[in-house]
């Protein structure tokens, strides 16, 4: 039997991670796809223009 509670805990494990990724791939678009697509390409814009000012730290 300690083969059994030797398992266990991985294979709960295992299937927690597996429900996990599902949970992620599900929800990956939907109605909300362009929103977030519009305020991660508002981000990047908006990371992109900032004036960038040389290091003072010696590196």
């Amino acid at each position: 039997m300690d083969y059994v509670s030797a398992l266990v805990p991985p294979v709960v494990m295992a299937a927690f991670f597996i429900g996990l990724v599902v949970t992620i791939i599900k929800s990956q678009g939907g109605p909300n796809k362009a929103k977030e697509d519009a305020a991660v390409d508002a981000a990047i814009a908006r990371a992109e223009s900032a004036p960038q000012s040389p290091r003072t730290d010696g590196v």
